[in-house]
């Protein structure tokens, strides 16, 4: 049988010539690696093709016997338009991804069959049901177990990449209001995949470096250190996600991530405001231990990425210069910032969604970067124009290259990941600007 899986990467309004796009890739910026999975469990027995439309166009004709598209929420309105031309040349289409999963209604309009959630194993019975005639229109994610077996994703992607991905878990226990991973079904449970098999994967990684795209990676420390200890001397070097009250925590952690051959840890820190913090749910962050996290991270020569999302209802037009005056007394190296999006699924798009507050539905606008809803304290505009100041000020060529100037102390390798990055916001404070 002959497969289509589409990576379905279009960003929105947010259109991206053809060095960003290649700067986004070779870093493993923009892929997910959902699509990737679903490949990687599909039988032998089956022809897979898997496009990433960056670089391959979408082979409309090839005569594919199901289409399966993986997409998230801003891509929503494109991923539909595929559907729907395969779906008119009576292809049989599965819609796959967050938004599918919070929204199958929807979806379901656009295809033949949604697949919910994680749904790796979901797709294999699919797969069984479409080849005996009786594919059903919703398939539920089957529960990972300990007898649970994942294929390494090792599938090649179209294009040039310079950094590959890897998840050794899966899930998130933290239920934090704004996070749609957590909040599709089965999001919230929590598996481990056994670390030889991601030792395994990560040895036959073809990049030298590669993503940890786990959600965190200081949710199960035992686990996390087992996994460290058996890395090092693989000579790879990584980026993976991890929260302040672990890190700030547990030093043996934070230097096993060296030994193993870590670059940077990404941190959400979301808010420089503990009410903020507290209000969301996020219960791994104490404001007080943001300083101890960054000088812990920075004295075994790592990077600190730094994530910030404004516009809750605890946010005043104050939080951009207050934020902006922590990050730099902190000495964070590389900042996202982001606009509260309220993804559907989520307790944030219900309360939202309930007051009445929802501005549009138009889900291409759902990209992290466009104001969707009426903030509580201040206007979209004026949220909007914060975002703008932020990147404008942190990324100012001058400071930036300060910044970037500074990581010397810590290695080639870091100094020249920190210019990529620094050049990758830059590029999103452009976006921002137009």
């Amino acid at each position: 049988m002959k497969i289509l899986i589409i990576e379905n990467v279009w960003m929105g309004r947010h259109r991206y010539g053809f060095f960003d796009k290649t700067l986004l890739t070779a870093f493993s910026i923009l892929p997910t690696m959902s699509a990737r999975q679903l490949a990687a469990i599909t039988p032998s027995e089956h022809q897979v093709t898997l496009v990433n439309e960056r670089y391959t166009p979408i082979p409309y004709t090839q005569g594919f016997d199901l289409v399966n598209i993986n997409f998230t929420t801003s891509t929503t309105p494109h991923a539909y338009q595929i559907a729907n031309r395969f779906r008119t040349q009576g292809t049989p289409v599965v819609l796959s991804g967050m938004h599918a999963s919070a929204l199958p209604e929807e979806a379901v309009q656009h295809a033949n069959a949604i697949l919910l959630g994680r749904g790796e194993l979901g797709w294999l019975h699919l797969l069984h049901d479409f080849q005996k005639g009786q594919m059903q229109q919703r398939y539920e994610p089957i529960p990972y177990t300990h007898e649970t077996h994942l294929p390494p994703t090792n599938v090649k992607l179209p294009g040039f990449v310079m950094t590959g991905a890897v998840e050794a878990t899966r899930g998130c226990p933290y239920a934090c209001q704004f996070c749609p991973e957590v909040h599709i079904p089965g999001g919230s449970c929590y598996y481990k995949r056994p670390v030889a098999d991601v030792i395994e994967e990560i040895k036959h990684l073809p990049q030298k470096t590669f993503q940890f795209y786990d959600s965190s990676l200081t949710i199960d420390v035992r686990y996390t250190k087992e996994l460290f200890s058996q890395m090092k001397g693989l000579g790879k070097r990584f980026f993976c996600n991890g929260n302040v009250d672990t890190l700030a925590q547990d030093e043996e952690l934070v230097a096993l991530s060296k030994e193993a051959g870590c670059l940077a840890w990404l941190i959400g820190f979301e808010s420089v405001s503990q009410p903020t913090l507290d209000a969301i749910g996020k219960r791994t962050n104490m404001v007080e231990n943001y300083q101890k996290v960054v000088t812990l991270i920075h004295r075994y020569h790592m990077l600190v990425i730094g994530c910030f999302i404004f516009g809750f209802d605890t946010d005043t037009p104050q939080v951009f210069r207050e934020t902006l005056h922590m990050i730099n007394t902190l000495g964070i190296d590389v900042a996202d910032f982001c606009a509260l999006t309220p993804f559907p699924g989520t307790p944030i798009f219900q309360q939202l969604q309930k007051e009445k507050r929802l501005l549009t539905t138009n889900w291409e606008q759902y990209n992290l970067k466009t104001v969707v809803y009426k903030p509580f304290h201040m206007s979209p505009e004026e949220l909007e124009q914060g975002l703008r100041f932020l990147y404008q000020e942190f990324y100012n060529p001058l400071f930036a290259v300060k910044r970037i100037s500074k990581t010397l102390r810590f290695g080639l390798i870091p100094f020249g990941v920190m210019k990529a990055r620094t050049l990758v916001a830059m590029m999103n404070s452009q976006k921002l600007s137009k």
